[in-house]
């Protein structure tokens, strides 16, 4: 069936807190364009409930983020969120491992997503990005996202760019996929498009 041109973008959003959508948002601006060539404004859009700000950390190392997120995975845990409320993604498999290090460091069983995405309950959910629902994202490094190995494919300037729009378009939807807390981490050096979630 085709779509294009039918689609709408809905304007009130009930998934995320006001604080996580305003800050994921400035990962797209206010018009997305989409594979086709169609321009939405969003800067209308309202968000009916508020959260605490989402936290951006960057690390020296692997071992000092997977410590610090473990922390922070056994803190939400002691304002009653219970496993199964947990999702922990990372860009690819390649960084799986370092998922599974931090819930292990909050002393929590897990679960690996596949594409049924079937979470089970006491588990914390891992998985990559594109089938995210969750709370925390991390190996958000400088090459994992934008992920190196797609860059490295491009011929030419349009396909570079689109390859950038859809990389942060992934990191923003595996953003608000949170609904109350959101952790966003990386190891030295970071994602560019950290920066942006950061900038005012």
């Amino acid at each position: 069936m085709d779509i294009r041109g039918r689609s709408r973008t809905l304007r009130v959003n009930y998934r995320t807190s006001h604080q996580i959508r305003t800050q994921a948002d400035r990962l797209l601006g206010p018009v997305v364009t989409d594979v086709d060539g169609n321009s939405e404004d969003r800067s209308d859009m309202v968000t009916v409930f508020n959260g605490p700000p989402p936290t951006i950390r960057t690390f020296k190392d692997e071992s000092e983020e997977i410590n610090n997120v473990g922390n922070w995975i056994a803190e939400r845990g002691n304002d009653d969120l219970l496993p199964h409320e947990f999702g922990v993604f990372v860009r690819s498999t390649a960084q799986l491992y370092r998922a599974e290090a931090a819930v292990n460091a909050a002393a929590l069983a897990f679960k690996i997503l596949d594409e049924h995405v079937e979470t089970l309950s006491g588990h914390v959910a891992i998985s990559t990005m594109p089938l995210a629902k969750g709370l925390e994202l991390m190996a958000c490094d400088d090459e994992i996202i934008p992920l190196q190995e797609r860059i490295e494919t491009v011929g030419d300037d349009a396909d570079l760019q689109e390859v950038y729009d859809t990389e942060r378009h992934l990191l923003y939807v595996a953003c608000t996929r949170a609904r109350d807390h959101l952790l966003v981490t990386s190891v030295e050096p970071a994602s560019e498009f950290l920066d942006d979630m950061r900038s005012n």
